[in-house]
């Protein structure tokens, strides 16, 4: 009898200290969102597009094509996987050449690291120079 009454004591307090862990877990990834999406707002905004473009979804991949001068059909190329990989990186080194950045600052710290690279581009002294992706005379007619 006592064996039963210790499993069922060691299954209640096993499911509260689960739930205690997916609590915890759960705010930690709403920190590491809002973070996030307060790196990216920074970025747009300084880029002279709409803060709160960060926070649609799909909306903010067309952003940031603007951004950097690639078209927006781009879109559908994000939606194939291992494409999308590639395409990632190549938007990371655009966006860092867009701040006036290096391609390596891109890989690096915009495409492995980008919460770390996004909080710098938005909330560092980098500013946006115009279209990375954009042909040359379009970024002098824009500068």
């Amino acid at each position: 009898m006592a064996f039963a009454t210790w499993m069922m004591w060691l299954q209640s307090d096993s499911s509260a200290v689960a739930g205690l862990m997916g609590t915890g877990m759960m705010l930690f990834l709403l920190a590491i969102s809002i973070v996030c999406v307060a790196a990216f707002w920074k970025v747009f905004v300084k880029a002279g597009q709409p803060g709160w473009a960060a926070i649609i979804p799909i909306y903010n991949v067309f952003i940031m094509l603007k951004v950097v001068g690639r078209p927006a059909w781009w879109i559908i190329l994000m939606l194939i996987p291992v494409v999308n990989v590639v395409i990632a990186v190549i938007l990371a080194m655009d966006m860092a050449k867009s701040f006036g950045q290096s391609a390596v600052f891109g890989i690096v710290l915009l495409f492995l690291f980008s919460i770390v690279g996004y909080l710098i581009l938005g909330f560092g002294s980098a500013q946006y120079v115009g279209p990375a992706a954009a042909p040359q005379q379009a970024r002098a007619a824009t500068a």
